[in-house]
């Protein structure tokens, strides 16, 4: 079958999509490689592809793909009766299978108690690469049904799970008020959809009550990140050089958690992220509502007026790894910070314009100049928003009406502009003049 013929079955044919991989785990090309040779007889011949002969993987990755496949199968029987799924029936075959694949791969581990979650995990962290992502998406899924968040925990920062789970699972996360795994989700998922960063932005910008316990855990977390920068750079012990580098990071961690709520500091998260673009946030920042977006731009501003105060804050890539101050590489960059302002005025600014509160945290931002002036150093999006700012397109007028969502309809903007006495009201770019000819 041709590869034309082959992509026209897929298309015609959706069933093949729920088929499993007959390579579910990840080879180990160091014994395949070796052995491919061409069929063509003429080495010297100009095809861009030329078939080779000898594939053959190795004994060892057969029998972790059976192990996969069968392991497979046993999961699609527990989960027929997923609420009789008792939990430590579902670790003790989980550990089974994982037992199986490291007897298979001659990985030792010494550990007192071979059982219970504990173990599992240890196990997920060693031998996560040999998990195919079939197995590890049905896994994940009775994590979450049965609630045993480390295992879940240890899924995502191991990278077991695919990119394909991220979806459902920020989903149930949101819906579970697991804020700790979420933030997670922000660090290790590489291919996060717009839908999904909307769920973790509307999560944390309108959090419900429920919300704030496990948010405050993650706050603990960056209390006790920042505590140990001030630590570092109060001890005389250490090198000049990293007594330095110490310094610096604990006024990088002390404006990343000053004066930021417990919801904020999992935006950090988010905002920081280097695996998150402008496509992706784009479509998310648009699905905000306006109480949202004010939210959003309030902490972003919160992180402008930060930087303006602390100039010398700046980059201190060292302090992650010499000093173990792993949460440093989630506090936002300046240039992080002004993209995503960027981004939501450009996109949403016509209908931030009819609430009231967003002209004074907009003028707020225009009044940080000694931040915006350095545009020899400054970053080119710093550079770029301070242009806009000081645009006639993000001027916030003085005579400007704002009108509230009840309010757009053109009976309603006539009655607002005569009894403002004014002939012209403003919303962006559009305009309203008043028909009244003794006005």
């Amino acid at each position: 079958m041709t590869l034309l013929e082959l992509i026209k079955d897929a298309s015609v044919n959706s069933k093949s999509l729920d088929l499993h991989s007959d390579y579910p785990v990840v080879l180990n090309p160091d014994p395949i490689l070796p052995n491919l040779k061409s069929e063509l007889k003429d080495e010297s011949s100009s095809y861009p592809i030329k078939p080779v002969t000898g594939w053959q993987i190795s004994q060892t990755d057969k029998e972790i793909i059976k192990i996969n496949k069968k392991f497979i199968e046993e999961l699609k029987t527990k989960f027929k009766s997923i609420n009789n799924l008792e939990k430590d029936e579902f670790i003790g075959s989980l550990i089974s299978y994982l037992e199986n694949i490291r007897e298979k791969v001659g990985f030792s581990i010494e550990i007192g108690d071979s059982s219970g979650s504990a173990f599992c995990k240890i196990l997920i962290d060693k031998l996560g690469s040999f998990v195919g992502k079939d197995v590890a998406g049905l896994v994940l899924d009775g994590c979450v049904s049965l609630e045993i968040w480390e295992l879940v925990e240890a899924l995502i920062v191991n990278g077991v799970i695919g990119n394909s789970c991220y979806s459902n699972l920020i989903a149930k996360l949101v819906k579970k008020k697991r804020s700790d795994l979420i933030c997670l989700c922000c660090k290790h998922a590489f291919d996060l959809g717009s839908s999904e960063i909307f769920a973790i932005l509307r999560y944390f910008l309108s959090p419900s009550k429920d919300a704030y316990n496990s948010m405050v855990s993650v706050k603990k977390e960056w209390e006790n990140q920042a505590t140990l920068a001030i630590e570092k750079a109060s001890d005389d012990n250490l090198k000049l050089k990293n007594s330095l580098v110490a310094k610096e990071a604990s006024i990088l961690f002390m404006i990343a958690y000053d004066g930021f709520s417990a919801p904020e500091l999992c935006l950090h998260y988010l905002i920081a992220s280097p695996n998150i673009n402008n496509a992706m946030l784009s479509p998310a920042f648009n699905k905000l509502n306006g109480k949202e977006l004010l939210n959003l731009i309030r902490y972003l501003a919160k992180w402008l007026k930060k930087y303006e105060r602390f100039p010398q804050a700046g980059p201190c890539p060292k302090a992650s790894s010499s000093l173990g101050l792993k949460a440093y590489n989630w506090i936002p960059k300046l240039e992080d910070v002004v993209k995503c302002l960027s981004l939501v005025l450009d996109e949403n600014f016509s209908s931030l314009v009819l609430h009231s509160q967003f002209h004074e945290e907009l003028r707020s931002i225009e009044g940080l100049h000694s931040l915006f002036d350095t545009a020899s150093t400054a970053p080119a999006q710093v550079v770029e928003l301070a242009t806009r700012l000081t645009n006639q397109q993000y001027s916030v007028k003085p005579q400007l009406v704002f009108l509230g969502q009840d309010d757009l309809n053109i009976h309603s903007v006539y009655c607002k502009l005569k009894e403002e006495k004014i002939s012209t009201i403003e919303l962006g770019s559009l305009s309203c003049t008043s028909m009244d000819p003794n006005r």
